[in-house]
């Protein structure tokens, strides 16, 4: 599990390669997040370079935050550099998600596919969320978790989300729910020129279907999938249909 200096500072990730490499996946966390919410795609998926990292300020990686989703795109760009990947399918989460679009949005030639799961082209954070980041960190975070997942969610899995979010620095997560209120770009994206799915859980109440059907609608050639049985944490929840539906998107459309 390598790390490596970005402009000084220490990013984690994790990395694992299948087949002949043709592609590399870059895989971004949510708000609060941290590589582990990827584990099972960056094992499960076939023919690609699967790396998931920590974003700066979160689980393993050094530095501070940020503040803007502009920020932590620039961020991700100098990750690539650091790496000496030319090429990438940026595969985001939420804020991650948001992330993405914001890369695509800039047309550079580094971004050559877009996975989008469980997020959306406006992210708006209902105020008692941001209010309570402020005022209430303990109780907040477990309200979110009620909102991350559908109703099947396993014990388990909710303990670990819980866990992994009273990890995090008040202040990063607080700074991440805000970048996420800014978020928008729901007129900008009939310019985003690269293959696109769209992946939501059908119990998502942050990030609902909804806004996975307008990614779909207004993205040229976007696809969608929307996963029964599964909340905002689709790719936890339901692992195995969300690795699928990534790999047949990739196997069709980037070979």
């Amino acid at each position: 599990m390598p790390t490596i200096n970005v402009k000084g500072q220490p990013v984690f990730y994790v990395e694992q390669s299948h087949g002949d490499e043709q592609q590399t996946l870059i895989m971004l966390h949510g708000a609060g997040g941290t590589h582990r919410i990827w584990l099972l795609q960056v094992n499960g998926l076939q023919n690609f370079r699967a790396i998931a990292l920590d974003l700066p300020g979160h689980g393993r990686s050094g530095s501070a935050g940020r503040e803007s989703i502009t920020s932590y795109a620039d961020f991700v760009l100098e990750f690539l550099g650091a790496l000496g990947i030319e090429k990438a399918i940026i595969v985001g989460h939420s804020m991650g998600g948001a992330i993405a679009l914001e890369l695509a949005l800039r047309q550079g030639p580094q971004i050559i596919g877009l996975i989008l799961v469980g997020t959306g082209a406006r992210l708006r954070v209902r105020p008692e969320f941001l209010h309570g980041l402020q005022e209430n960190v303990e109780d907040t975070i477990s309200s979110l978790v009620t909102w991350f997942y559908g109703s099947g969610a396993e014990k388990e899995t909710l303990h670990q989300g819980e866990a992994e979010l009273r990890a995090s620095q008040p202040e990063v997560l607080f700074d991440d729910f805000s970048a996420c209120d800014r978020f928008d770009v729901m007129q900008r994206l009939g310019e985003i020129g690269v293959p696109t799915l769209v992946i939501c859980g059908d119990e998502d109440r942050l990030t609902p279907p909804n806004y996975a059907q307008y990614l779909r609608d207004h993205i040229p050639g976007a696809r969608v999938v929307v996963v029964p049985g599964a909340g905002h944490m689709v790719m936890l929840e339901k692992p195995q249909e969300v690795t699928e539906a990534m790999q047949s998107f990739l196997d069709s459309v980037l070979y």
